[in-house]
């Protein structure tokens, strides 16, 4: 049997559990031609199910390594390992407390090592509070940085992609005007390649094309917007082709990604958040899938955060969900196919 993905809950309430149980219900998950496991707590998924008006039970399977859950939606059934049990009727939808922070940081650590002890081909994260997390004592602000750490890494590349579009963030969560302060040609470099080799590994591109965008309009319009171009994007992009990597820029954003949409590029560079995630959303907004490049391990999540405002009401999609266990899965396959 295949090693299974393993997809964290996130934020007991947020709407982790609701996207869970309607993926679930509509089959959204049954395309995947190897387990899933929900790293969670039954109780939410169950609260969840009848906020959704889904009928929904659980039963017990019991292994000679460990008890699972097994909760049945519809015609649908779902692997749960039960990670903790938080009293439902203490919580309300979108509000969090530190209870449900080190309940994240839990589902978050054993998915994790799992990966890295090779008994799960990859992981799926729902969505967390960052400020929960924190009055638990976390010391991390987010996933990716947890992931890191445990994982060992120094560097790694936030990702967001679709169906016909893959960026990649040369800087993530930053103010706009520290931007250029956080850039560099190591910083670059070692994003276009961390990318290349995700590309390789994960996705089956023998030969991936990039393009890498400028910072500022016109490419800097020869100095005359600005010298970050001239003084750190084309240094790094020598460096890379000089590495025998096949990337070109660095390109006004304005009009590359109309032929990056095109297919004409494998990923796009791009030098700050928004430059990047505008043209990604608005193309995959429902199908958007958030990837860290550079761990030693799969880990993918949905491209949205936990939606108190959605918390509740059964409205949320699940289609981000869907979409980040699918491109997982494949992965995972390619990277099997590649060793």
């Amino acid at each position: 049997m295949p090693k299974p993905l393993i997809l964290t809950m996130g934020d007991p309430t947020g709407i982790g559990p609701e996207i869970i149980v309607k993926a679930t219900a509509v089959g959204g998950f049954n395309s995947i031609d190897r387990p899933l496991i929900v790293a969670g707590d039954p109780g939410f998924l169950l609260a969840a199910a009848d906020v959704c008006g889904l009928p929904a039970q659980l039963s017990e399977q019991t292994t000679a390594e460990s008890v699972t859950q097994i909760l049945k939606i519809a015609d649908h059934s779902l692997m749960v390992f039960p990670l903790s049990a938080l009293p439902t009727r203490y919580f309300a939808t979108g509000q969090p407390d530190a209870a449900c922070g080190r309940a994240m940081a839990q589902y978050i650590r054993w998915a994790c090592d799992a990966c890295l002890q090779d008994r799960a081909a990859g992981m799926v994260t729902a969505p967390i509070n960052k400020l929960a997390l924190q009055a638990a004592g976390e010391r991390f602000p987010g996933h990716t940085e947890l992931l890191a750490s445990r994982c060992g890494v120094g560097r790694v590349v936030m990702m967001l992609a679709g169906r016909t579009l893959r960026v990649s963030l040369a800087t993530t969560h930053c103010a706009l005007r520290e931007v250029p302060k956080q850039l560099s040609v190591e910083g670059i470099f070692s994003t276009i390649k961390i990318t290349v080799d995700a590309l390789q590994k994960f996705f089956g591109k023998t030969d991936p094309c990039l393009a890498v965008l400028a910072l500022n309009p016109h490419a800097g319009e020869g100095g005359l917007f600005g010298t970050e171009e001239e003084e750190l994007i084309r240094p790094a992009i020598n460096h890379a082709i000089a590495d025998g990597m096949n990337v070109k820029g660095p390109f006004s954003a304005d009009t590359l990604f109309w032929s990056a949409s095109q297919g004409d590029y494998d990923a796009v560079i791009c030098m700050y958040h928004d430059q990047g995630l505008i043209p990604l959303k608005l193309l995959h907004f429902e199908d958007g899938v958030n990837i860290t490049l550079g761990l030693p391990i799969i880990r993918t999540s949905v491209d949205h955060g936990t939606a108190y405002d959605l918390c509740g009401t059964g409205k949320a999609s699940p289609a981000s969900l869907i979409a980040a266990v699918s491109m997982a899965a494949g992965m995972a396959d390619k990277a099997i196919r590649a060793s």
